[in-house]
């Protein structure tokens, strides 16, 4: 892969065909999230967003730990709620993001590193991986959407047992609780993950980000009618595009030369 470098380097990105795997760089500190990081990481998923040749990205972490969460000296510093939220642009940066994102999560994710594999739309567990809420433990309230975010890939229990009641999860009980699609070994982690961002990335760009889309409105659906409706623009949109085109073509000609 390529080897492309963020400022001093909170991140590395690395291109391995069409997946650009985004690394948090900071293992001395367990990749705690500062303000260099947070510019850096907004630039590396704009970069990839951008790049023609990207369709989706995967976020790990160096050393032994995925992210440890946002450091408390940032924490500390902010003088009002404007200024907190700043801490959370570069996993909002990777939440917003319209391509396919997977997270890696190699050892510890805590507090707002574990908002960072919650941004993703899959989060892989290695076996080493600890998923732990973290915020009541130092007196304080989750932030960026914590809880929404948890309890919209767990439920509400599951949520409340990681917040509340201070529950952290392995790698296979945050599997078993849907938090993590699947648990793999440690050394199959990041190769698991991009194989399938790899298949993710394999469907054309602008159909990912319209999925995306419409998977973000499904909390405004209440009735059968209105899911028909969400998904009728944008299918109807897919098929006019060239690549749906080119699909039945090749496949009238298959058919085609069976006949024949």
């Amino acid at each position: 892969g390529s080897q492309l470098s963020s400022g001093p380097m909170t991140i590395l990105v690395e291109n391995h065909d069409r997946v650009a795997v985004i690394t948090l760089n900071d293992p001395d500190r367990r990749n705690t999230v500062t303000a260099p990081m947070n510019v850096a990481l907004i630039q590396a998923v704009a970069e990839a967003e951008s790049n023609a040749d990207i369709g989706a990205i995967v976020l790990t972490g160096a050393g032994r730990g995925f992210c440890a969460g946002a450091h408390l000296d940032d924490l500390l510093g902010a003088q009002n709620a404007e200024e907190l939220a700043a801490i959370y642009t570069g996993f909002l940066a990777v939440a917003h993001s319209t391509l396919p994102t997977i997270a890696a999560v190699n050892g510890a994710a805590v507090g707002a590193g574990m908002n960072l594999a919650l941004a993703c739309d899959m989060i892989l567990a290695g076996e080493s991986a600890k998923f732990d809420s973290r915020f009541h433990q130092i007196a304080i309230h989750s932030g960026g959407g914590h809880t929404w975010r948890l309890r919209n890939k767990t439920d509400e229990q599951t949520a409340k047992a990681m917040v509340i009641f201070g529950e952290r999860l392995s790698g296979q009980q945050a599997a078993d609780a849907g938090l993590a699609w699947k648990c793999v070994s440690d050394d199959e982690l990041l190769s698991t993950a991009i194989e399938y961002a790899t298949t993710a990335a394999a469907a054309p760009k602008a159909l990912v980000a319209k999925t995306k889309e419409t998977f973000s409105k499904l909390d405004t659906i209440g009735v059968s009618q209105e899911s028909v409706d969400l998904e009728t623009t944008p299918q109807f949109w897919a098929m006019q595009q060239p690549e749906f085109k080119e699909f039945v073509a090749n496949l009238k000609a298959t058919i085609a030369a069976k006949k024949g």
